[in-house]
């Protein structure tokens, strides 16, 4: 599973880094950043949570 954030729709609200600070991080510019290229198997189902829960809809799957 690969995930990005679009810059253009985050808020940096911080609800995915708050939920799953191994793959999110705020950067400086105040939006969310993703600190892996492969979201590792245990830190899935915390993924599919942030995807759910941001409330812009920023966090996208790629394929």
């Amino acid at each position: 599973m690969k995930v990005c954030v679009n810059k253009d729709q985050c808020i940096g609200c911080g609800a995915c880094a708050a939920i799953e600070p191994n793959v999110f991080e705020i950067g400086d510019d105040g939006l969310s950043n993703v600190l892996v290229e492969k979201v590792p198997e245990e830190n899935k189902d915390n993924v599919i949570e942030a995807i759910d829960s941001c409330p812009t809809s920023a966090i996208e799957e790629e394929n």
